[in-house]
């Protein structure tokens, strides 16, 4: 007890100073999430065309879009990953949290995917089907805890407010289940919740820098 009284002025100074280092530096990574956004929100405009029937062949090709998608994510993400290491913004302590979030958030979409894969693969195509509707609410709660974490770290409003309508686009877009509107739906949430936001905040850290 009296270790942890001790340690109390420190710890609360600690605190401080990553509040403040936090709000003072802009965060890092907007790159990325305008990459996700992107790449995935155009992605899914393709798949709500072949699903709606404007594009020929869809069945055959809609698999491909979305691995190229990943494809094109990951080689943006390598190349903002190598820019930041240069930049001293990225080492700040709130830019690291936020970091850290939305790296396991990224993760864990993974995981997600790759659970979705193992249950498609054991069970029947309507389950497969079924879980795969649910796949962009969960995902859109994912980003609206990784823009709250990024919120809290740099005490910025906005990320708050994208938080917020992460959590509620969930919900919306579970409403859209089953029908093709869902993919647009979608693309317009990760547009509007990822690569907007995620290119806004990438030229304000490049102003700071």
């Amino acid at each position: 007890m009296t270790h942890d009284t001790d340690n109390a002025p420190a710890d609360i100074a600690w605190m401080r100073r990553l509040a403040e280092e936090g709000a003072q530096a802009p965060m890092q990574g907007g790159s990325i999430l305008m990459i996700a956004g992107l790449s995935y929100g155009v992605a899914s405009i393709v798949h709500w065309l072949g699903a709606t029937g404007r594009m020929a062949g869809f069945e055959q090709w809609v698999n491909i879009v979305w691995f190229a998608a990943t494809g094109v994510f990951f080689i943006g993400l390598f190349t903002s990953i190598a820019r930041m290491k240069r930049s001293a913004g990225s080492r700040t302590a709130g830019n690291r949290a936020s970091g850290t979030a939305w790296s396991a958030l990224g993760w864990g979409i993974f995981a997600l995917f790759a659970s979705l894969a193992i249950i498609g693969y054991r069970a029947d195509e309507q389950t497969a089907l079924v879980l795969l509707t649910l796949a962009p609410s969960v995902i859109m709660v994912f980003y609206g805890v990784g823009w709250a974490v990024s919120g809290a770290m740099h005490r910025d409003r906005t990320m708050w407010g994208l938080s917020i309508a992460s959590f509620i686009a969930a919900p919306v877009l579970a409403l859209l289940a089953g029908s093709p509107d869902q993919y647009i739906g979608y693309a317009a949430a990760l547009i509007a919740l990822m690569a907007l936001p995620g290119y806004t905040f990438m030229r304000r850290a490049g102003r700071a820098g």
